[in-house]
């Protein structure tokens, strides 16, 4: 059988046949070449001096492998589907690389170029060693520049589709930027920035319509008092709780927002204002009705109420408005709190002086400007002091003995107190031992601040100025306010319970003025009951003050609780007040309260056969 004429099926060779096993050939060829190829590609890109990281280098080696295992096994005969499939690996290395941003697009369109003249080169050396028919070589660049092609493209699509997603991610970020930048990352209301950008919005249409315009300015009261005991993620699940809270009962039309810290803002305008500000201020005061529930504070539930101020009409600008509510809020916190005030003329020198008050304040115990007065006690039946209760003043420079009406509520409010209640423990301790140590066994009472009976160093305090003073602890006694008392009952309680254990008595200051009950003084461990001076002050001219004061002395007897009578200022109150044997007494009627010096020469008058006596119509020792 000649060669090339017919086969042994009688039928005649096919050159298309006879061209797809020559192209089959070179793929295998370029197959089993897979590491020349790649070899080739190294040379020339180190010969351009382009050399790059080694982690991307060796990405485009692993895709110059991929791209020639794809287009060798289309060339044996697999399909280009098949190509595409051992390529697709490629793909995803150039969508890694433009994630990354970890070579520029130039740069990867120069690789795939030099794999492409690298595998060309390396196949011609194939086909030479083959000898293969020149159609069949042309073939094989021919499906080598298509595979070029769709990497190109494949490639392209890659960075466009990462340019894409950068620039809607650019776009989101952009968006969260602004939502940042204007909005509260707490609570995701809107911060103080958008808040006057809304305001000047409102003032500005208000102008133009005649329309009212407010702002609602609200803060917390004694929020820090609660950070600080239940901790800061307690402090921020009550801020977020508040306000949800405050967004429920604000209405669309209107905006609610944090300023920072405890401070939050309502602004109204239009028609949300025609009953006027005062129903949303009530709407607002109403949200804090409930107690919050705190699940970083083992669910603990806190009542947490708060002052709020309006500023009502057109300003020159939005932080005019603003800084107006402010200063209400601000009186309506000084005036007692959980309350609503109208922003007056007037308000803006008081806030003024409260501020410089407060700064003063600030640095008052480190230059020992605090000092104690002593309001003697005196035992009614002998008739003679048997006691003192020390007063805190204060020696403001350039403003003289300032009295503590005016400075005892900003103690309260910057937390200040405690340190300062703290000092005053060890200063009258002091004071006491030393009149004990001069033949004056007088005992001491303090007067201590919810703030100071909710911190848990309280007790170590009275602890430390027991013991650096030497005094006894049965002769102090600490006065605690019956509203104080019963503010949380429970709480009060063990606190109390801690503080007996070191030897102290307590006492109820003010008392009649609460809701304390018989029940709850059984379960307070009370050695003292302070009558408050609002029942002794009526008692020439109101005979249910009479009634009154006759009762709780009664019921201190009843108990086995002292009474003490204060405010004693008429000698005719003083004899009722006796007429009713109550125990002890005190006001200005036996001395205004006395330096640590007066005092001396006070108690140095008085002996066991000297008593206080009325006689005429006055007062005095005999």
């Amino acid at each position: 059988m000649a060669s090339g004429g017919v086969t042994s099926g009688g039928k005649a060779n096919d050159p298309v046949s006879e061209a797809e096993h020559a192209l089959c050939r070179l793929g295998v060829a370029l197959n089993a070449s897979i590491d020349e190829v790649v070899a080739e590609m190294r040379r020339r890109s180190e010969e351009s001096g382009s050399v790059l990281d080694t982690v991307v280098e060796e990405s485009f080696e692993r895709i110059g492998a991929v791209s020639t295992l794809a287009v060798a096994r289309w060339m044996q005969g697999e399909g280009e589907g098949v190509a595409r499939e051992v390529g697709r690996e490629s793909w995803q290395i150039f969508a890694r690389l433009a994630i990354q941003r970890a070579v520029p697009l130039n740069e990867v369109t120069k690789r795939c170029l030099r794999w492409r003249d690298s595998a060309a080169e390396v196949l011609r050396l194939r086909a030479a060693e083959l000898v293969e028919a020149e159609a069949a070589v042309e073939e094989a660049l021919r499906m080598l520049q298509r595979s070029l092609d769709v990497t190109l493209v494949r490639m392209c699509e890659s960075f466009e589709d990462e340019r894409q997603l950068s620039h809607e991610d650019l776009a989101n970020r952009e968006k969260e930027l602004i939502f940042l930048a204007t909005h509260d990352a707490l609570t995701g209301l809107p911060n103080r920035t958008l808040i006057l950008d809304r305001i000047e919005q409102m003032l500005t249409r208000a102008r133009i319509q005649q329309e009212p315009v407010a702002a609602l300015f609200i803060d917390l009261d004694n929020f820090k008092a609660i950070n600080d005991s239940l901790g800061h993620t307690a402090g921020d699940e009550l801020l977020c709780a508040v306000a949800a809270r405050l967004e429920g009962v604000v209405r669309e039309t209107d905006a609610l927002g944090r300023l920072g810290g405890d401070e939050f803002v309502v602004i109204a305008d239009g028609l949300s204002l025609a009953a006027g500000p005062e129903l949303i201020a009530e709407r607002l005061l109403d949200a804090f009705g409930e107690p919050f529930k705190l699940s970083a504070a083992e669910d603990a539930s806190v009542l947490v109420k708060a002052s709020l101020g309006i500023a009502t009409g057109q300003r020159p600008s939005a932080e005019d408005l603003l800084r107006d509510a402010d200063i209400a809020m601000y009186r309506a916190k000084w005036g007692g709190k959980s309350r609503y005030l109208l922003f007056e003329s007037g308000m803006q020198d008081e806030v003024q002086s409260r501020m410089e008050l407060e700064m003063d304040l600030q640095s008052a115990l480190e230059k020992d400007e605090f000092f104690l007065v002593y309001q003697p006690t005196f035992d009614l039946e002998r008739m003679a002091p048997t006691g003192v209760e020390a007063l805190l003043r204060w020696r403001r420079p350039g403003r003289g003995v300032v009295e503590p009406d005016e400075f005892i509520s900003p103690l309260e409010d910057s937390g200040a107190i405690v340190e300062v209640g703290a000092w005053v423990l060890r200063e009258a301790c002091s004071q006491a031992a030393r009149w004990h140590e001069a033949g004056h066994p007088m005992t001491m009472a303090v007067n201590v601040s919810a703030l100071q009976l909710d911190t848990d160093d309280f007790v170590g305090h009275v602890e430390e100025a027991l013991r650096s003073s030497g005094f006894d602890p049965g002769s102090l006694t600490l006065e605690i306010t019956e509203t104080t008392l019963m503010r949380n009952a429970e709480a009060t309680v063990a606190r109390l319970a801690a503080l007996k254990q070191l030897g102290v008595r307590i006492a109820v200051d003010d008392f009649g003025t609460g809701y304390s009950s018989f029940a709850h003084l059984q379960q307070f461990p009370v050695d003292v009951l302070k009558i408050d001076r609002s029942f002794i002050s009526q008692l020439a001219e109101d005979n249910e003050s009479e009634i009154v004061l006759h009762t709780l002395v009664q019921l201190g007897k009843a108990l086995s609780i002292e009474t003490t009578a204060e405010g004693i200022e008429r000698p005719q109150d003083l004899s009722l007040i006796k007429s009713k044997d109550c125990d002890n007494g005190q006001g200005f009627l036996f001395t205004r309260p006395l330096t640590a010096h007066d005092a001396d020469s006070f108690f140095s008058q008085w002996s066991q056969t000297r008593r206080f006596e009325l006689r005429e119509g006055a007062a005095g020792p005999i």
